[in-house]
This record gives C-alpha cells, structure tokens and sequence, in this order.
C-alpha cells in the first residue's frame, strides 16, 4: 500500500515522533510511505530508511503559506497517487481534505491533541473519513466537540520502538558529549521548549538549588527546543552560577531522546516522551502543562491510560510536589527503581508496541478504501416507544449483518439515549442545520419503518416526515421508504402531498399489502414491494433475562400468562370496563394469568390502570425499563396476547404467540389481516361479550391458530430480509 503522511513539521514533539516512528514501521512491513511537511530534525532518519519526503509549508496559517502548500500537495498527490493519505494536524487535515474530495482518494486523519473550537475553526476542522485518536479522552473529546460518530473513531496508541528504547543503551555518548559525571545522580527530561509545553521544565530548574541540598550532586539533563528556550536556558545559567556548577544542562532539541533518556537513573515527562524513558527500563514522573501523575507505577496504570500518558485532568505539577517526588525516587534503592523501571518496559510491551499502533493505522486504511455507505434514519425514535425502538434496532442489527460498510446516523428525539442503547450516531431530530449536514454528506435517506405517513396522530408530523424527505431531494439524495405502513391519509390536500413524495422515492417498501392498496387509492401506479416489518428479524433477549423480568412482575416460572397491552386514546367509549371483563374471564376460565407489559410506559401507564381498577380477579404489570428486545423475549413465554398496539402484536407473532387485537386505528385492523388473527373488538365500541366469545373460539381453536402463525412469522421473517438486500443494492448504485 502507497501511504502519504501529511505533518506540520518533523523538529522534536510528541505527535511528531509518532509520525517518524509510525512511518518507519510501515515501512518496515512492506509498505511505500511519502510524507509531506515543513522539514525538521527528523527528515534524515526518515529518508535513510527510504521515506521519500516532500517540504511545504504546512505550519502556518497564513494565506500565502497555505496556497503554497496546497498546491504542493496537490502535486504530490498526483504524482505519488498514493492509496491512502494520512493527516496529522489540523493545517494538513483541511488542505488535505479537499484535495483528497476532488481526487476521490481515501482520506484519514490522526488527533494528537485538542484543538481550539472558537468561531470559525470547529468548522475549519477537517476530521477525514475516518479518525485515529491516541486516547479515549482524544475520542470522547471528538464526539463532544465536533460530532464526530463513535464509529467513525479508532482509538490507537502512541507505539513505542522498543529495540531504539532499551535498557540496553548507557548514555555514554550523551554523558561524555555534555561532561556529565556518570558517579554522580542524573535526571533526565525531555519536552518542546515552547510556552504551552515547557511549564514542568521551567519547575525543574527553578526548584535546582533545593534539589542540590536534597540529592547532593545532582545533574538535570533537559533536552528539546522551542520558543521559551532561551529564556529557560538565560534561568539555568544563573542557577548554575549560583550553585557554583553545572547543575543544570540544557542541550538543546535532538533527535537521539534514546540516549537522553538512557544516560539518567530518572526520567520527568509527559506523552510520548514518558512511554519513551519507560521503554528504556527508566522510572518515570509524569508531568506535563496539562497535569501532573507523579511517580508511574501499577496505582497510577488505569488513570495514565486513560488520558494516554498527558495528565489531562489531573491536578496541575506544582514545584514543591515535584520536588517531593523526584527526592523520594532518587532516594529508593536502586533495586526499587530497577523494579519500577521494569515495570514501566512491561507496560510499552503490553500495551504501546509500535506494531500494534501500524495494524491499527493499517485496519483503518483498510477500512477508507473500501467502499462505504452513508445511511440517514428518520423515524419516530428517541421517544421511548418500544415498537419504533424495535424497528430501529432491527434495522441496524440487518444492515450490520449484512454490510460492515454502511454508517447510520439517526435522526433521534434523545440523541444520548439512542446512542447510548444502539452505538449508532444520532443527532437531535429537529435540529434544522444538523439534519441538513447529515442528508448532505449521506448516501441515501431512509424512511424507516411504522406508521410515518399518515395524518391520523396529526399533520405536523406528517409535514415534519415529509420535509426530511424533500430536503433529501433537493440535495440529490436518493430516498427509500423501508418497510412503511402508509396510512391512514385523510385530508386531500396531505393525500397530494404524500402521492408526490411516493412518487419522487427511489425505492418503496411497504410491511403490509393494506399500505399497497393505500398508495393506489391515491392514484399511485409505481412500482412497489411489500415486505414486513423490520422487528421479523430481531432476535430476543435470552430466556434468563425474561425468565427474570416475569419474577419481578410476581408470575411464577412455569406461569401460564396473557400479555396485555393498552394505551392511551381519544373515545374509549365503555372500554375501561369491558377489557377488564375480558382479562377475568381470560384468567376464571382458561387460567391465565394477567400481565400488563408498558411498550410506552409514558403513555401506557394510566390506561393499564384504568383497566386494572376495574378487574375483580389479581392482575401483574411489567413496570420495568425494558428493551425491545427484553419485551420480546417475556412475549414469548406468553399463551395468548391481547394488544391495542400494532408492535405488541408483531412481537407476538414473532414468537409465534396466538394474539387478539385491540383495534383502535386502521393499522391494527389491517396487519391482523396480513397475520390472519382476529380483533377482540373495536376499542371505540367495544363490546365485552363479543370479545369473550371470540376469545373463546381461539382458545378452542389454539393448536390450529399457533401452527398457521408458526408458518405465517416465518414467511414473515424471510420477507423482512428482503428489505436489506433492497437497500445494499441501493447503496451500490449511488457509487456508480
């Protein structure tokens, strides 16, 4: 694979010693790697190893400088024609983007650190199509401040070369080239010596003189360059005078930090420099401008790798607790430190290798070129409603079966939530420009699944569906309405505007063939598909889990149960009493036992205590918070459900569950039509007599009924699958 590096510059820092380190390994696997920056100390060992290297002028923001170094790259790129181009700043980051959009090549990018997000640069940030970030800290950071998907991010490591960092190096060339006397304590420290960087080594030298009459004899060895070095360097002189030595030796920026680390018995720094002296075996403070760990040993393993090493969060390194820790580690004995500096080197081999941090480049590289697919979700999600959840998580769980190169953003009503239950990137449903961004950079919308288009709930949520569908439009994107039920569509005028929406989809499928005769009532003639429902294909939760929500509800293992479930309506007329009949007779002459389950809990809870007041015989309610997935799996221990909504009927005949529908709208009506089930009665004029009766003859009618639904589910669930392969082949399209 040809790989590009793109880097602000090769002098000595952290992100910039990943880069070098990184690149040499690839290149040592095989790979042909080009890297692009504006120069430094690091280019001649990146060429001597065959790393070709291009100079532009990628480390300022001025005009002129960033018009040279696009063009440059641009040139590079054609005439490298790399396969993928890697990005290590956000300078880089945004020219490359660009380029990399027009020349339709695979484009990633690496955050080191965080970055500014004030005024316009949140939006000059470009993140590429796939992010490697060096810390969960770095990925949490990403997806608060820029949005970026969770999916999107590959949390890496900042990968230690542990043959170059070694406890087998002395340092002796480094301790002969400064006058260090070898008999005498060394410190060793190693940092840019720019304002943002260098606050722990500023410390050092300030607390030299105590250090002196602490550690008798000590050498610090401060190693690095940058914008405060010669004010830093102005500070160790007049403590060298003061002590009468040379306490203090600022060499400088090198590229040798092996030998720098090597040559002392303790090392002081942060990032990458730290996981560096710890490969060579040395103890380790942990300082830095962001923070302050102390001394790294196993206590402090789980709070430094979680920030990868950079003290973020953590209080900031004040000098009198410096000067505290580095007496106590020069005092241990040297087995201690020979024991801690052991550990360090077990800690880069675990968990740091620089093989490790190429596969994970590598498996995102991989990832870029291959093709991929942007999906836009919009549903009724984000609300706690147990039937939309379920199709949302069916359809996930189907297009990540199928294809591991489509993304999904959904468009959510509690974006957390969703993206705390699914993994999937949400964003806030009403959010204008949001949504816009997401249709804009995605492949196709996808209408998904329930009852959108219909005006019955009301025309405000008809117009929201189909905006999010025109909006789509106008962009170019194309739209597929998954597995819809249409309908009811009452009012002339939503009629019209949902024909010229059906019309302009690019693909429809219907969960119900009453939908396909909605559509041709409104003069539709295009071509359609009816499927199923997307809940067909998912899988409930494991029995113990159901097994376990029964018992909190108060049912006995082994119980036989109906489930019931009712919800709040307009004109429930005398249905209250009538049901609770129905649930008496249900459990006096067929020994069922009574449970409620809440799909919406919200919405659900007062309607199941309506009915519950007027039962004479005990009854149970499943008022936990339960997944789809959770209320599936209790479904099916059921004999008999008994439904007002549509979902808690299509997870019955999921699992094969003989149900009566309780019909408050048209859908209802019509999926128990498709499941060849009867309705109990109307809930408007419910009729408590009929619905026993009926009931009877279902239940005397069971065997047959449960081996026609048994047939029907499975017909069902080979039907939903047929939703997926619609959309890859979709998908495929807008690609070519």
């Amino acid at each position: 694979m040809k790989i590009l590096m793109a880097a602000m510059g090769l002098d000595i820092g952290g992100a910039e010693t990943h880069i070098v380190e990184l690149s040499k390994e690839l290149k040592s696997e095989g790979h042909d790697v080009i890297v692009v920056s504006n120069g430094g100390v690091y280019v001649p060992e990146i060429t001597a190893v065959g790393i070709r290297h291009y100079e532009a002028p990628l480390h300022r923001r001025s005009a002129r400088d960033m018009t040279a170094a696009r063009r440059i790259l641009r040139q590079v790129i054609e005439r490298e024609a790399p396969d993928v181009v890697h990005a290590h700043a956000r300078i880089p980051a945004f020219l490359c983007g660009g380029i990399c959009k027009q020349k339709r090549v695979p484009f990633v990018t690496t955050a080191h650190w965080v970055f500014d997000t004030s005024g316009v640069l949140r939006y000059l940030t470009n993140w590429g199509e796939r992010t490697v970030a060096v810390s969960e800290d770095i990925k949490a950071y990403l997806i608060r401040e820029y949005h970026t998907p969770a999916e999107h991010i590959t949390v890496t490591i900042n990968g230690v070369d542990t043959e170059k960092f070694s406890p087998k190096l002395t340092g002796a060339g480094v301790i002969s080239e400064f006058g260090l006397d070898p008999e005498r304590p060394i410190l060793s420290y190693v940092s840019r010596m720019d304002e943002d960087r260098a606050l722990v080594a500023g410390q050092l030298i300030e607390i030299a003189p105590e250090l002196d009459r602490a550690v008798p004899g000590i050498q610090l060895l401060i190693a690095g360059g940058g914008n405060v070095f010669d004010r830093l360097k102005a500070q160790a002189d007049a403590v060298n005078r003061q002590l009468g030595r040379r306490c203090v030796t600022m060499t400088g920026p090198r590229t040798d930090i092996n030998e720098i680390a090597a040559a002392g018995q303790l090392f002081v720094g942060v990032s990458r420099s730290a996981l560096e002296a710890m490969a060579a075996g040395k103890p380790v403070i942990v300082a830095g401008n962001e923070g302050y760990h102390g001394l790294f040993g196993p206590d402090k393993l789980a709070e430094a790798r979680a920030g990868n090493f950079c003290c973020r969060g953590m209080p900031v390194s004040r000098p009198e607790r410096l000067l505290a820790d580095v007496t106590a580690a020069f005092r241990l004995p040297p087995e201690e430190r020979d024991r801690l500096g052991a550990y360090g080197r077990q800690v880069i081999f675990d968990h740091y290798s620089v093989h490790r941090m190429a596969a994970d480049c590598l498996s995102v590289y991989e990832q870029v070129r291959r093709k991929k697919y942007r999906v836009v979700m919009s549903g009724y999600y984000g609300f706690g409603n147990a039937g939309d959840d379920a199709i949302l998580e069916s359809i996930q769980q189907a297009i990540r079966a199928a294809s591991d190169e489509v993304s999904v953003t959904v468009l959510s009503n509690d974006p957390e939530q969703t993206h705390r239950q699914y993994g999937l990137e949400a964003i806030p449903r009403f959010r204008v420009l949001r949504v816009f961004h997401a249709l804009r950079r995605g492949d196709v919308l996808l209408s998904g699944g329930g009852s959108l288009l219909q005006d019955t709930t009301s025309t405000r949520s008809l117009l929201y569906y189909l905006s999010v569908i025109r909006c789509a439009r106008w962009l170019g994107k194309p739209v597929m309405l998954y597995a819809n039920g249409i309908g009811p569509v009452r009012k002339r005028a939503n009629r019209r505007r949902v024909k010229r929406v059906v019309e302009q989809a690019a693909l429809v499928t219907l969960r119900d063939h009453a939908s396909a005769r909605e559509l041709e009532a409104m003069g539709i003639t295009r071509s359609v598909q009816v499927t199923a429902d997307p809940v067909f294909h998912l899988e409930p939760a494991a029995a113990e889990r159901s097994a376990e929500l029964l018992a909190a509800a108060g049912l006995e293992a082994g119980s036989r149960f109906v489930a019931v479930s009712v919800r709040d309506w307009q004109d429930m007329g005398d249905f209250y009493p009538q049901l609770a009949r129905l649930c008496d007779h249900l459990r006096r002459t067929h020994g069922l036992e009574v449970l409620f389950l809440l799909m919406q809990p919200d919405r659900d809870r007062a309607a199941t205590a309506q009915v519950r007041e007027r039962m004479g015989e005990p009854s149970h309610v499943l008022d936990a918070s339960c997944t789809p997935r959770e209320l599936m799996g209790v479904l099916g221990q059921a004999r008999l459900c008994l439904a007002m909504r549509l979902h808690t009927l299509i997870f019955a005949a999921r699992m094969a569950v003989p149900a009566m529908g309780l019909v408050y709208d048209p859908k209802v009506a019509s999926y128990l039509e498709e499941l060849d089930l009867p309705a109990a009665g109307d809930v408007e004029r419910f009729d408590g007599d009929e619905a026993i009766r009926r009931a009877d003859g279902l239940m005397a009618d069971y065997n047959a009924v449960l081996s026609r639904l048994r047939e029907k589910s499975a017909q069902l669930s080979r039907a939903a699958g047929e939703n997926e392969r619609l959309l890859l082949e979709l998908l495929e399209k807008t690609k070519t």
